[in-house]
């Protein structure tokens, strides 16, 4: 069911192939799940799934858009019918078939519109930003871009400048997802600066998601965007914990 008429529930989250890791080790004792399927990452898709049916739209990082390690399974497509989500989209972002395919994800309750995949810059390929349109009865049109960026503060610094290029017009705008660093390499950005962009969060951590010290998720919005909440959620599905929030939606003007 979809929010009151004229706001909007936010949920994004890196689902970490549907990986739940509890403690640093994993990252090595659990490497081969990287590669290969197992039952666990199923059932924790549909926990995942749990969470994100309340929202209106939902934004993924580090989903499988259907390979080996996924078991043939396109994560975002799963989510969405799970989930209860009529819309959808996924955008492969490094294609290692047959072992891989990395993408960001969008499930909405409203159509996708304007649907761009943009590659990132960087010495190693495969970041990217999914950026789309939503369009609600009797509103104004939202845009959304859901980004996952790089390690590395050098290639996120071009990054960065590539996603505030994005910001074009007027359009209300929502940036989203795995930003790889905290609030304050954003807000020393100079090309995030000048768009006016703010995050909705109090610097709340989010990784790792069994003990919290760094926030590395983030929901920025553009200066005409209306906040009414904003939560870091508890729920350990991921290595990362999600980020949600409330807003207000324009309405569309009366002729």
């Amino acid at each position: 069911m979809s929010s009151p008429a004229g706001t909007l529930r936010l949920l994004s989250l890196n689902i970490q192939f549907g990986l739940q890791s509890s403690r640093y080790a994993h990252y090595v004792t659990q490497a081969w799940k990287h590669v290969l399927p197992t039952r666990n990452a199923r059932a924790n898709l549909d926990r995942i799934a749990a969470l994100a049916a309340p929202y209106d739209l939902v934004a993924l990082q580090e989903a499988d858009a259907g390979s080996l390690r996924s078991a043939g399974l396109n994560q975002v497509a799963h989510l969405a019918g799970r989930a209860g989500f009529p819309h959808w989209h996924a955008a492969v972002t490094r294609d290692l078939r047959p072992f891989a395919q990395h993408c960001l994800g969008c499930l909405s309750r409203w159509p996708l519109r304007a649907v761009q995949y943009h590659a990132l810059p960087g010495r190693l390929p495969g970041r990217g930003a999914l950026e789309l349109e939503i369009r609600p009865p009797g509103c104004e049109a939202l845009r959304l871009i859901v980004v996952h960026l790089a390690l590395g503060r050098r290639d996120r610094a071009l990054q960065l400048d590539a996603v505030a290029r994005l910001l074009r017009d007027r359009t209300d705008t929502v940036v989203l997802g795995d930003f790889n660093c905290g609030a304050a390499e954003l807000t020393a950005h100079a090309a995030m600066r000048a768009s006016g962009l703010r995050g909705v969060h109090d610097r709340q951590h989010t990784f790792p998601s069994w003990r919290p010290a760094r926030a590395l998720d983030h929901i920025l919005v553009t200066p005409t965007v209306e906040v009414l909440g904003a939560s870091v959620l508890e729920e350990r599905l991921s290595d990362h914990l999600a980020v949600a929030s409330e807003i207000r939606l324009r309405l569309e003007a009366v002729p």
